[in-house]
């Protein structure tokens, strides 16, 4: 993504703090996997969404109307030791070339001018918690200057949670991650499709997941969120990642899988028959998610609310399982009493963006959410019914089905981003058959 980007996104941040404020952000921490190996590292997600900078031992500050630059960068110094055997480093001086910090300094300096910039500024935008023991450390910076108040030194008086601007920020999409977000969507349909023509009976889980990876590491990117590949019972289980069963003759397959490209995610679920047709039960549950999930993004539009989408798909899945014979009742009472629940147990979507499960608010107060143009959510109706089921028929046991797509609030209603994977009965089989 063009730096001209990030750069927007700082003055928008400084605007909304005003004068004699000053944003202090440190990126994650690199973590350990076992022993001397680390998991490979990724920055925190509102750290990269202001900087671009993709290294750890950095931290990003703001200082709206600072003589000497408004965006510093704290960053490891570039050392030819430690970048022969771990990779290259920008340093302070590639900070401010290649990645438009007005000033940039070593990370171990930061103890020696950190607590300067916090002179005489009124406010710190700053998230507690997230980093307890950076946490520590600006305390005790604060502290520091407070002590010299007899100097003529001034403390800030004021901490404001920085996060809460950062992530309403993100729950806006610029046209430049609608592109990104559309490049992951269609990364992930590929390996969708890849993983429907490839599947038979006899084959393991993970030997689909494995398809995936292909897809996503061929296009420069990387699973989102460990990849769900359940087959038969294993499709009722919301978040299984074993991925270590044979895929069963006449077994529904439910594959929740994207890719992050470029720091963005994408989340698409579909559900096949191993065998590559539907049982006339298995069509059955489908084309009831398939029907709640198009009332459910027929409600996306501007001016909605959030829960929306979701009202819609419990009525027509709830009305769908009394004509199937799966519930009894009124539809308006079983609804009500959420009789539902038990073969449809979470909700119908979340914020999609750098994050999979993404920052911003799903209530304003007391009042859900009101959409707006440039947000990015996914829709995804379920049902599940595992073996055993009481009260309900074999014929419906071990049918587990979800359907997920992404959708991006329009200025006149939604545009379905993974629109180029197939959901209809039909073209999956037809898909398959090739």
């Amino acid at each position: 993504m063009d730096q001209k980007e990030f750069a927007r996104r700082r003055k928008q941040l400084m605007r909304m703090m005003g004068p004699d404020a000053i944003a202090i952000l440190p990126t994650n921490p690199e973590q350990p996997r076992n022993r001397d190996v680390d998991y490979p590292f990724r920055p925190d997600s509102d750290f990269y969404y202001l900087t671009g900078f993709a290294e750890p031992e950095a931290v990003m500050v703001l200082a709206p109307g600072r003589e000497h630059g408004e965006y510093l960068l704290f960053c490891r110094d570039r050392d030819p030791t430690m970048e022969t055997w771990h990779g290259r480093r920008a340093g302070p001086e590639g900070a401010v070339e290649k990645f438009g910090a007005d000033d940039a300094f070593p990370i171990q300096d930061i103890n020696e001018i950190l607590p300067g910039l916090l002179e005489s500024r009124e406010r710190v935008f700053y998230t507690m918690g997230s980093a307890p023991e950076f946490d520590h450390r600006l305390i005790s910076w604060v502290n520091r200057i407070r002590r010299q108040s007899r100097a003529g030194k001034h403390a800030p008086d004021e901490f404001i949670s920085l996060e809460h601007f950062v992530h309403d920020m993100r729950l806006y999409k610029s046209r430049a991650e609608i592109r990104v977000m559309r490049q992951a969507a269609n990364i992930s349909a590929r390996a969708h499709k890849r993983a429907m023509q490839l599947c038979r009976p006899g084959m393991m889980e993970y030997e689909l997941e494995a398809e995936f990876l292909h897809e996503f590491r061929r296009a420069g990117g990387e699973p989102a969120y460990p990849s769900i590949v359940g087959g038969g019972e294993n499709a009722c289980i919301l978040h299984y990642t074993e991925n270590n069963a044979p895929l069963k003759d006449g077994d529904i397959l439910l594959i929740d899988a994207g890719t992050e490209h470029e720091y963005y995610a994408s989340d698409i679920t579909r559900s096949f028959p191993v065998n590559g047709r539907f049982s006339k039960a298995q069509r059955a549950i489908y084309q009831l998610v398939l029907d709640a999930q198009l009332a459910a993004i027929e409600e996306v539009y501007p001016g909605n609310t959030w829960n929306a989408p979701h009202d819609a798909a419990v009525k027509v899945i709830t009305r769908g399982l009394v004509k199937l014979g799966l519930l009894k009742g009124r539809t308006p009472t079983l609804v009500r009493e959420r009789a539902y629940h038990r073969f449809y147990m979470h909700r119908t979507g979340h914020w999609l963006g750098m994050d999979v499960h993404d920052v911003g608010d799903y209530k304003v107060g007391d009042e859900w959410r009101v959409l707006e143009p440039g947000m990015v959510l996914t829709v995804e109706p379920g049902l599940y019914i595992p073996a055993g089921s009481k009260g309900v028929a074999r014929k419906w046991w071990n049918i587990g089905i979800r359907i997920e797509d992404d959708v991006l609030v329009t200025r006149d209603g939604y545009d379905v981003l993974s629109k180029n994977l197939p959901k209809e009965i039909d073209a999956i089989e037809a898909l398959m058959a090739r």
